[in-house]
């Protein structure tokens, strides 16, 4: 069993950067991909960036290359967001995730464990 904790939301205006973490306890995440998701308002759970368990290879949702970086580190259990040139449309409540699937699926469904969530709300 996993469980994880994000930290690291807040209110930024528009063009600002955060940098969203989360800590996993249970077990080690060496061997699972890790994600993060986003759910914007009355919209579904969306998918934004993930990174296999070695971190060497990383995925992102169209709308947020080159803004966002997800990156790892294994010794402290903890997944990082970087999150750059922030837009309005970036609001939403992120969400950690961890799968057992090694090919970083964007698909809620193929992700196992999940956060509670931290909010991120985007000034203009």
């Amino acid at each position: 069993q996993v469980q994880l904790v994000e930290s690291g939301g807040g209110l930024v205006q528009a063009g600002g950067s955060l940098t969203l973490s989360c800590a996993a306890s249970g077990r080690t995440l060496s061997s699972l991909s890790m994600g993060w998701f986003r759910q914007a308002p009355g919209k579904e759970r969306e998918f934004v960036a993930a990174i296999n368990w070695t971190g060497n290879v990383r995925k992102y949702a169209d709308d947020v290359k080159g803004r966002f970086t997800i990156s790892r580190d294994n010794t402290k259990n903890t997944l990082y967001l970087q999150m750059n040139s922030l837009k309005p449309e970036d609001t939403g409540d992120y969400y950690c995730a961890a799968s057992n699937k090694r090919l970083l699926p964007t698909t809620f469904v193929d992700w196992h464990y999940w956060g509670q969530g931290t909010q991120v709300t985007v000034s203009s």
